[in-house]
């Protein structure tokens, strides 16, 4: 890591302590993993920035705050089995992820993009990470039961498909609505199904099928 990302990074991990970000594990992935690395080249500068920024495809790499909220919200409550990341994008909440869980798998929907986002998480020697192009609303059935589950974009509803491959114990943490959104934790704790709804949020919806 070089001076000036040690610097931003820090800097960023203080504004998430602001923000209510207590995790430290969270807050030191938060300062440590290069964002710039994430966006294109002319948007460089404003990386480090806490705000959402486009990654082309019509797709945003996510507010660091919420980025770490949702991973703070996961870590909170994992069961066994790897953790699921429906929506890939740019690769920096995998990035995020992959530093704080032994194995991370991310489906990702836009072949461009993935095709980056590996290339990024090559270039950081994040070797815990499996890749899937695909559907998020299917999930990954071939790898299931998962501890945990992050979605990164916003469905309309919970797809029945990612209840179905939560572990016992699990956590799924997923923006839910369209015009309105709500960032809504659901645990599995003795085969029954406990969610809460915990801040308003806007994503980019969750979108069935894949494209090139």
């Amino acid at each position: 890591m070089t001076t000036a990302t040690s610097a931003y990074g820090s800097r960023l991990a203080h504004l998430m302590r602001e923000g209510g970000i207590t995790n430290p594990h969270v807050l030191d992935a938060m300062a440590a993993v290069p964002r710039q690395l994430f966006v294109d080249g002319g948007l460089a500068p404003r990386a480090w920035e806490n705000t959402a920024l486009p990654i082309g495809q019509g797709q945003t790499i996510s507010q660091p705050y919420i980025v770490a909220r949702m991973t703070e919200l996961l870590l909170e409550r994992l069961g066994p089995g790897p953790v699921l990341e429906i929506g890939t994008g740019s690769g920096y909440q995998a990035a995020i992820l992959a530093s704080l869980v032994p194995q991370l798998c991310t489906v990702e929907r836009i072949k461009s993009l993935q095709i980056q986002a590996r290339r990024r998480l090559k270039q950081l020697d994040l070797h815990n990470i499996a890749f899937k192009y695909g559907d998020g609303w299917q999930g990954w059935p071939s790898k299931a039961p998962f501890g945990g589950i992050l979605v990164t974009a916003a469905a309309s509803e919970v797809p029945q498909a990612l209840l179905a491959q939560l572990a016992e114990g699990g956590r799924l943490v997923i923006p839910v609505g369209s015009e309105y959104q709500v960032l809504r934790v659901i645990d599995k704790i003795d085969g029954q199904l406990h969610s809460r709804d915990v801040e308003a949020v806007r994503f980019v919806p969750l979108v069935p099928g894949e494209t090139e």
